[in-house]
């Protein structure tokens, strides 16, 4: 859809990592090769090197900027009401049309901000992509009950929300409640060039998981599999494991027990290009998901693949469903591992099929046009004010400046 002017967007964010990064990398790039004014807001302290080179490199098409200051993951009444106090000022002098908000923490951020710059009579946009995340809890838990209460609260602060996935909306619904207000689902997208396959080659180890290295994610489940291969089947595969996260060390604990560190390598974080090279096959052994990259990303480059049945995953299967795993169960996993193992050629089969289907139907561009469209909808909506009008004009004659609190 096209766009009657640019908008100027803020992407608030608190923890740019994994599949979150890449969402907000592309929307970014996208959005301002479209001629819209970007900026990024996003926590300082829980990053790594890897996730901090990548928002680096997305400063030039960043025309508001680039801030990083501390965001808490839990709740905390002072550090919350910090971070906002912190971040009204920059969104405010930002003068957006547009406050993106991505998961739960930011969300609450941003949605905030909106409401107190509309009480001085600027009108911005406030949008919601929940990304998963609070939607993971039990309603019936503590972190639950809290988490879906800030949810249902914040629908009053909330213009529209993108959905990632179906899963992503009917969870939203089942757990907060019904959107109150407008709603787009959103598949995200890749790129034409990661649809180049990535041909097998004997530097490749037998499988890789390529993700976040905590419990959600199964890379223990992946652990256990390995085992039951070497000790019931008498196979001896070998897997890398790409990616960081709070749970790698207690994981090389668990390989060093089991007997399969003459097997198993863990390398960190690698480029998506790098990573899906490390295996011949990939595992993706989630518990929980919304609708993870990895898997557009793996069946893009048509590298053979294992995943579980949760979240959004069969939305990307679609006629290959039915070949999708129980999460948690490593018995089931090393049964899949070894028949992909003995009949690789019929899930190169399997592979290209959902390659081409991946490519046909998930893409940035399409992404990027679906969600700045919404933005238009909603902001045809509404007449900008005398006072939004009047700082836009003087926003855009500042230099944005990039602006990083660690502290």
């Amino acid at each position: 859809m096209a766009t009657p002017r640019p908008f100027r967007i803020v992407h608030c964010v608190r923890s740019p990592a994994g599949g979150l990064l890449r969402h907000l990398a592309d929307l970014a790039r996208a959005q301002s090769a479209m001629g819209h004014s970007v900026g990024i807001i996003c926590d300082s302290t829980t990053i790594g090197r890897f996730e901090a080179a990548a928002l680096e490199s997305l400063e030039p098409v960043l025309a508001l900027g680039l801030l990083r200051l501390p965001m808490k993951r839990q709740v905390s009444a002072m550090a919350d009401l910090s971070a906002i106090h912190r971040m009204y000022r920059p969104i405010r002098d930002a003068a957006p049309d547009v406050i993106h908000c991505h998961g739960a923490k930011a969300g609450v951020y941003g949605r905030t901000i909106g409401a107190l710059l509309r009480l001085r009579g600027r009108r911005p946009v406030r949008i919601y992509t929940p990304h998963g995340g609070s939607l993971h809890y039990d309603p019936r838990s503590t972190e639950g009950r809290i988490y879906f209460g800030f949810e249902r609260a914040m629908q009053r602060f909330t213009d529209g929300f993108v959905f990632v996935s179906d899963y992503e909306k009917n969870t939203f619904t089942a757990k907060v409640g019904a959107p109150r207000a407008p709603h787009i689902r959103v598949h995200n997208g890749v790129s034409l060039a990661e649809c180049e396959p990535i041909p097998p080659s004997p530097a490749m180890a037998d499988f890789a998981y390529v993700g976040m290295l905590r419990d959600l994610k199964g890379p223990d489940v992946l652990i256990e599999a390995l085992a039951i291969l070497r000790g019931r089947d008498r196979l001896r595969v070998t897997a890398r494991f790409v990616g960081s996260g709070p749970d790698r060390e207690r994981y090389e604990a668990r390989v060093a027990e089991l007997g399969l560190a003459d097997a198993v390598t863990f390398t960190g974080p690698l480029p998506t290009h790098e990573a899906l090279a490390q295996g011949r096959i990939v595992v993706v052994p989630s518990r929980a998901e919304s609708l993870p990259y990895i898997v557009l990303e793996t069946a893009a480059a048509r590298v053979p693949m294992l995943a579980t049945r949760v979240g959004g995953i069969p939305e990307i299967f679609g006629p290959e469903t039915p070949r999708l795993l129980p999460p948690g169960d490593a018995d089931a996993l090393a049964s899949a591992m070894a028949m992909a193992l003995a009949d690789e050629p019929t899930i190169r089969r399997h592979t290209e099929a959902l390659g081409g289907r991946v490519e046909a139907q998930f893409s940035i561009d399409r992404m990027t046009r679906d969600i700045v469209g919404f933005y238009a909808e909603l902001l045809a909506g509404q007449r900008p004010s005398p006072a939004a009008a009047g700082e836009a004009a003087r926003a855009a004659e500042r230099k944005p400046t990039r602006v990083d609190h660690a502290a």
